[in-house]
């Protein structure tokens, strides 16, 4: 694998990794939200990634798949969680039922919370590793010289 390659898996997976902190904070950020346009409380969004190859013409592709080398991954869809909504008791609420239930996202705070960590994490392991392709591609440059 070149440097060129390890580059661009890295930055891939940077930008899988920050839209998954964008729709963790989204899904953070509506927590709260018991009526959206659709006339529903928010619904907690996930991604589903997929891993395409990194080549562009189809011999390089096809040599790839055989040869099981490294692809990179993109965001495939955001896709709503088909949990059930969660449901309270607050009569006061301009959007309670004639019981006095309200229905809440389907959001659990501390799963989004670990979820950020790990995005984090995962986010600063891709940058780690491109910062060293970088830096082997620059040593490799101070080799020739």
């Amino acid at each position: 694998m070149d440097f060129e390659t390890s580059m661009k898996i890295s930055a891939s997976g940077l930008q899988a990794h920050r839209a998954w902190i964008n729709v963790l904070s989204a899904n953070l950020a509506n927590i709260h939200t018991t009526r959206t346009a659709e006339g529903t409380p928010y619904r907690r969004r996930t991604l589903i990634y997929e891993s395409v190859p990194h080549e562009e013409n189809f011999d390089a592709l096809l040599r790839e798949v055989a040869e099981g080398e490294l692809e990179r991954v993109e965001v495939a869809a955001v896709v709503p969680d088909s949990r059930d909504f969660k449901t309270v008791y607050d009569p006061n609420h301009p959007d309670a039922d004639a019981d006095g239930m309200v229905r809440l996202p389907n959001i659990n705070p501390v799963e989004e919370m670990a979820n950020m960590l790990t995005a984090a994490r995962s986010y600063e392991a891709n940058l780690a590793a491109l910062n060293t392709a970088k830096t082997l591609a620059l040593k490799a440059l101070e080799l020739g010289r």
